[in-house]
């Protein structure tokens, strides 16, 4: 059986294409003609041995094996990206400040620092792990270098949604939360402090279905919030990202509750430009989302290639 080689150039193409969500921006950036760009797709796909793409509409989107082959791609990018670093002796200095949701604080933070601090070992970096409306305020006052956070429909300057998540609502992996759509009591929820998005979302469906509801527990943290839910305190909502297993989300329809919107995720940068070290740190941040956010909610963060010259 002969050994399938895959071109990194060709891979890095792809990924490019499947991140802008259109070939023609893709080689724009790359510095390269549309027609060499479908040059290397139709290579990929005699390289992968099956069909990467499918018609979409008038564009283009993932079969199963693109899907798959995309998740590798990345990864394959990422891993020569860090060879190189490594044996060039790239030596970058300085300091990144980064910003992080409460959801990817436990789950993504240590693997990127990890992988940052291995490959970089000079660049300081100060993570802070907090609300939404600070890590915003921070990025556009200039105290953050680099923020991922849930979309409130706030734009910065530099800002690029990467996924949209859904919401879901969440109770006790073991046993039940005491409450039924039948009991004519109010749903009990445990929430976050306000200000917050998941909350708003959950309460404007329950009063959209005319669900009686009551906040049965508010916490500042969302280790807090964890505890009260596993504990059957009440329901929450989150989406199905970083969740402990405690936890579980529940099914709508089965529990007597209203679907729940998609909620946007968003990295803003103070800078359109942002310097070496930010630059590296937010490569390796993206992939690291991607992945989380990948295995949580498969369809999340696979854009649509539309059809290029």
């Amino acid at each position: 059986m002969r050994r399938t080689i895959f071109d990194l150039d060709v891979l890095r193409t792809f990924a490019t294409g499947m991140e802008l969500g259109n070939f023609a921006r893709a080689a724009d950036r790359l510095g390269r003609s549309t027609s060499a760009v479908s040059a290397q797709l139709k290579k990929l796909e005699e390289q992968a041995g099956t069909p990467i793409f499918r018609k979409a509409g008038r564009g283009l989107a993932l079969t199963d094996a693109g899907e798959t082959m995309l998740a590798y791609a990345r990864r394959l990018l990422e891993l020569n990206d860090e060879a190189a670093a490594a044996v060039q002796s790239i030596e970058l200095e300085g300091w990144v400040r980064l910003g992080l949701q409460e959801d990817f604080g436990e789950t993504l933070l240590p693997e990127v620092l990890g992988r940052f601090a291995r490959a970089h070992p000079k660049v300081r970096i100060e993570a802070r792990v907090v609300r939404n409306v600070e890590l915003i305020e921070r990025v556009t006052s200039g105290k953050l270098d680099l923020a991922l956070a849930w979309s409130d429909g706030t734009l910065t300057p530099h800002c690029e949604k990467i996924a949209e998540v859904p919401m879901r609502w969440i109770g006790p992996a073991d046993g039940a939360v005491d409450w039924s759509l039948g009991s004519g009591e109010p749903v009990p929820l445990a929430s976050l402090e306000a200000p917050c998005l998941l909350r708003t979302a959950a309460t404007k469906a329950l009063d959209t279905s005319g669900i009686p509801w009551r906040l049965a527990f508010v916490s500042p943290s969302l280790g807090g919030l964890w505890a009260a839910t596993a504990a059957g305190l009440g329901i929450s909502i989150r989406t199905p990202i970083g969740l402990p297993r405690k936890v579980k989300p529940l099914a709508a329809n089965d529990a007597g509750l209203p679907e729940l919107p998609s909620l946007g995720l968003v990295v803003h940068r103070a800078e359109a430009e942002p310097g070496p070290a930010t630059a590296r740190l937010a490569a390796i941040m993206l992939q690291s989302v991607r992945e989380a956010v990948g295995d949580a909610v498969p369809s999340a963060i696979q854009p649509a290639a539309t059809a290029y010259a």
